[in-house]
């Protein structure tokens, strides 16, 4: 009895592994599926959004979960083929429609969130 406790706990560590794997793999291959998987796995974190700006769009949804998973600025635009230009000027928009501080770290900031 006592032995099914922790192969439990790692059995749902490698489900959350494995998960999170798929979702860096969708947002990697800029998949149409990324938005419909996060808000699966993570529900929560659209909730908190909305409550902060309800008016996102799903493509600011799918910027927020780039940055959420902590991908760099060079990551997403290769991913979503624009420049890092472009991703730093996301990044603003984001920051000013969310109330993010500028002189704080918008991948913390989305850490906490």
């Amino acid at each position: 009895m006592k032995n099914k406790k922790p192969e439990t706990n790692i059995e749902d560590l490698n489900q959350k592994i494995l998960v999170q794997d798929e979702i860096m793999a969708l947002a990697k291959a800029n998949s149409p599926r990324l938005l419909n998987k996060f808000r699966l796995v993570y529900p929560d974190f659209f909730k908190k959004l909305s409550a902060i700006q309800p008016a996102l769009k799903n493509s600011e949804l799918i910027f927020c979960i780039y940055l959420k998973l902590n991908m760099t600025t060079k990551e997403i635009a290769t991913c979503i083929f624009v420049t890092p230009k472009a991703i730093q000027n996301r990044k603003n928009r984001i920051r000013k429609k969310l109330n993010i501080p500028s002189e704080f770290d918008i991948y913390k900031w989305f850490n906490e969130i």
